[in-house]
């Protein structure tokens, strides 16, 4: 395939009615792809579908030619933007270092700001209003939602209402969601606004909680928090802080992301903690990618592009700064087989990839497992395993047979989309295998407790 040589770019202002959809991102990075084609081996939706616009080169080339105005953007060619993860795999395969997501984000909300233009807003349907913006994004509705989820499992009625085919009845996304539902175990109380160092201080963090993270995994928080105490750190957990904003910005939704992000900045104040620490591969990578956010959308604001660009260089991964600051050793022993799962969001979009492997091989016991195509992802991709189901089972079963291939007795999972992805895969394939962050296991070792084995 060989790049486009003729339009360039509408040079003439129009009114922003008639701008093509993509129009404001810098066409610099479309000409950075040179279509070489080395990306798509590393694409999941390539490597399904085999079709070249379902590859990132050719969807650059499709989002270049509606720039250009040599195409509309029709319904088949949003099938194939659709289609897409972002799970940006693309970027770490490419020699030229084009910035995909830089290209697919801005230009899924340019595409809803120009239907809303129109008078055609998109994601107004009752899944995107009710659910995906509705509830995911605050923890506490999410915790009250899912309350009947919790007596359900405790009474076995969820177990009858699958047997017995109620759940048929159900609208399909509300049915994908009660399967991808894990086991819900006691998170705890929340978290107190500090929890002090134990033994000599080295560091003062601040940790990002989320939302359906505390709502769903607060036991992975704590497990977090215990770590970072045992490494000498002062933990601080603010009371309002908010979603990260993925859900939103990811969906084209890029108002409120910003809100959000405002929010963040006020409530994780950077100034006063050495590290914002992030345990979820999503939300890590959003939260570094608030500067370029906001000079995406709010171009003249420099004084908020400062503000943010000076919170996004706090942001860490826990498995990040851990590995900075100089792990304390863990003692206790866990005998285990353990694959470490690579979250895209981490691998790919913040290139982390040894330093969780390194945490983890310094649990005494601990063995870790290698997998064929490691880095290919799981199907989640946020709401992706909602909203593409039929990709994303396809990508999930392929992901569940090469870690079985393995036979390991715990994932290490560093995002809460791929834990709750993999749990359901895990269930549909008949085998007790524990999903786990990667922080339990250092939580267990600190602890000298077992492992919740045999599952």
């Amino acid at each position: 395939m060989t790049p486009p040589t003729s339009p360039q770019p509408v040079s003439s202002p129009l009114p922003l009615a008639d701008r093509p959809v993509g129009s404001g991102i810098e066409y610099e990075r479309f000409l950075d792809c040179v279509h070489c084609g080395l990306c798509t081996a590393s694409c999941p939706t390539y490597l399904e579908t085999g079709d070249e616009n379902d590859s990132p080169r050719g969807r650059i080339y499709l989002m270049r030619a509606v720039v250009d105005g040599r195409i509309d953007l029709s319904p088949r060619v949003q099938n194939h933007l659709d289609l897409c993860l972002d799970c940006r795999a693309c970027e770490t395969a490419c020699p030229s270092g084009v910035q995909y997501g830089r290209l697919i984000e801005p230009f899924r909300a340019d595409q809803k700001r120009a239907s809303a233009r129109q008078g055609q807003p998109e994601n107004t349907d009752w899944f995107h209003r009710f659910i995906l913006y509705g509830l995911f994004p605050f923890r506490n509705r999410m915790r009250w939602a899912l309350w009947p989820a919790r007596v359900a499992q405790v009474l076995g009625l969820d177990r009858l209402a699958e047997s017995t085919g109620i759940l048929r009845l159900l609208p399909e996304r509300l049915r994908r969601m009660q399967r991808l539902l894990p086991r819900l175990v006691p998170g705890g109380p929340a978290l107190p606004a500090f929890l002090p160092a134990i033994g000599p201080r080295r560091a003062r963090v601040a940790l990002f909680t989320g939302c359906v993270a505390d709502a769903v995994f607060r036991h992975q928080h704590w497990a977090t928090a215990r770590v970072l105490q045992q490494n000498g750190c002062e933990v601080v957990i603010a009371p309002d802080q908010a979603c990260c904003g993925a859900i939103h910005y990811h969906s084209g939704a890029d108002q409120p992301a910003m809100e959000l992000a405002r929010n963040n900045l006020s409530s994780l104040n950077p100034s006063e903690v050495d590290a914002i620490i992030v345990n979820v591969a999503g939300c890590g990578s959003m939260l570094k990618d608030y500067g370029h956010v906001a000079r995406e959308l709010l171009p003249n604001d420099s004084g908020l592009h400062d503000a943010l660009d000076k919170f996004s260089n706090r942001v860490r991964d826990i498995s990040e700064f851990l590995s900075e600051l100089g792990l304390v050793p863990p003692p206790g022993e866990l005998p285990l087989r353990v694959v470490y799962h690579d979250a895209c969001h981490l691998v790919h979009a913040q290139r982390i990839r040894e330093q969780p492997r390194q945490l983890l091989s310094q649990i005494p016991g601990v063995q870790l497992l290698s997998i064929r195509e490691p880095e290919i992802c799981c199907g989640a991709a946020g709401s992706y395993n909602l909203t593409e189901p039929e990709m994303s089972d396809r990508l999930a079963l392929r992901k569940i047979e090469n870690m079985l291939a393995a036979d390991p007795q715990v994932i290490a999972s560093p995002n809460v989309g791929c834990t709750m992805q993999l749990q359901a895969g895990f269930r549909q394939a008949g085998r007790a295998v524990w999903v786990a962050h990667p922080m339990e296991l250092l939580d267990l070792s600190y602890r000298r407790e077992p492992p919740p084995l045999p599952l």
